[in-house]
């Protein structure tokens, strides 16, 4: 699964962390940034974050 956040876009909501807290945080300026060592997801809900992102600022694919 591969995980991309799309910074130009991202508002910092934190809905994504709140969805799955284990793969999503909020940097220090509050927009959404990946957990170290949880780029390649491995949560069930990290689709669900992606989906409750109020500006589509994240994608999540299959890895190839």
């Amino acid at each position: 699964m591969d995980i991309d956040i799309d910074k130009d876009v991202c508002i910092g909501a934190g809905q994504c962390a709140l969805a799955a807290p284990g793969v999503f945080t909020q940097d220090d300026d509050g927009f959404s940034t990946l957990l170290p060592g949880r780029e390649d997801g491995g949560d069930p809900m990290v689709r669900e974050a992606a989906r409750s992102c109020p500006v589509a600022a994240i994608t999540v694919s299959e890895s190839r």
